[in-house]
């Protein structure tokens, strides 16, 4: 058995709810197998909340949008370099550590080696994060991250209307043991904040940050 969250909207800060299900793993790292935990994770959701529409959003999904809307793949504008980059190396390259960064040439890195970077693992304790000439605190942990989908949301209004068909999202990569930040929760997020008509203060980082502490 394994223990995978599925996001919900939630209508007050922090926007989000967040609920454990135990499902049947399929050991393997073929997308596939990969594929079939999803489908599992997916049937034991809908156990106890069967009019529910969930997604999931990774590479992995088995829907073409929750393919799109993966951070590896949904893009937003980096001012500095007047284009778009995947969430992934717009979030790897923002982070700032006691003893590095920000690496901002990670925004034109692929985003799998954004990810796996040595540096982010050998620069000390992240401190903060760097974004559009503007210093981010690094708490609340999830804020950073869950702003810069959304953000990416607001530039691609087509493909994040789809997230409004859905009830819940998951991320099958997800591990909450082991990460904190989620493109599964942020869309849960996003869809929260549509339906509330506050998208517009999320253009900014402050704006979006007070939303948040209006808990």
């Amino acid at each position: 058995m394994a223990q995978r969250p599925v996001f919900v909207p939630f209508r007050r800060a922090p926007f989000v709810d967040v609920y454990p299900v135990e499902f049947d793993w399929n050991s393997g790292l073929s997308v596939s197998q990969k594929q079939k935990n999803v489908a599992a994770l997916h049937k034991a959701f809908a156990r106890r909340f069967p009019q529910r529409r969930v997604l999931e959003i990774s590479s992995k999904s088995l829907q073409p949008e929750g393919v799109a809307l993966s951070a590896f793949n949904l893009t937003l504008t980096v001012p500095a370099l007047g284009r778009q980059v995947p969430v992934e190396c717009a979030y790897q390259g923002g982070k700032v550590f006691a003893a590095g960064g920000p690496y901002t040439d990670l925004y034109t890195a692929s985003p799998k080696d954004a990810k796996r970077d040595p540096r982010l693992k050998s620069s000390g304790a992240l401190r903060s994060f760097f974004f559009d000439g503007q210093t981010i605190p690094a708490r609340p942990e999830t804020a950073f991250y869950n702003w810069l989908y959304i953000r990416a949301l607001v530039e691609h209004e087509e493909l994040a209307s789809c997230l409004l068909d859905y009830d819940g999202f998951t991320d099958i990569e997800f591990n909450p043991n082991k990460g904190i930040s989620c493109q599964a929760q942020a869309a849960a997020v996003y869809v929260s904040l549509a339906r509330k008509g506050l998208l517009e203060q999320c253009r900014s980082f402050d704006g979006f940050h007070r939303l948040l502490a209006a808990a």
